[in-house]
């Protein structure tokens, strides 16, 4: 399923991961580089449940994080979230509009 977003343009790996952290499907995704995306997903899920604890909300869209080694958007997917790695914040919206239309939220 998630093998597609890696034909989109600017995209470097994805992983969907569950709740628990166990990787439920991968592409691109090196196993060196797997341990520092796993901890940006564990650090993403603390802000998300700080902002909605915070915020009293219980939904959110989406979290981009800009970092060293380039942005990452995470994503919701029931309770899975889907980490998509791409090269430059130019290409957000054709990232986004990719994972929307693989999750079928476009």
């Amino acid at each position: 399923m998630i093998e597609a977003l890696m034909d989109v343009r600017g995209v470097r790996h994805t992983a969907l991961v569950a709740n628990d952290g166990r990787v439920v499907a991968r592409a691109g995704l090196t196993d060196e580089h797997l341990s520092a995306e796993l901890t940006l997903i564990a650090a993403g899920r603390a802000v998300i449940g700080s902002l909605q604890a915070n915020l009293n909300t219980g939904d959110w869209q989406e979290l981009l994080l800009d970092v060293e080694g380039g942005p990452v958007l995470l994503t919701p997917h029931g309770d899975q979230i889907l980490l998509t790695a791409f090269d430059e914040v130019a290409s957000l919206g054709r990232v986004r509009f990719a994972v929307r239309r693989l999750l079928g939220t476009a």
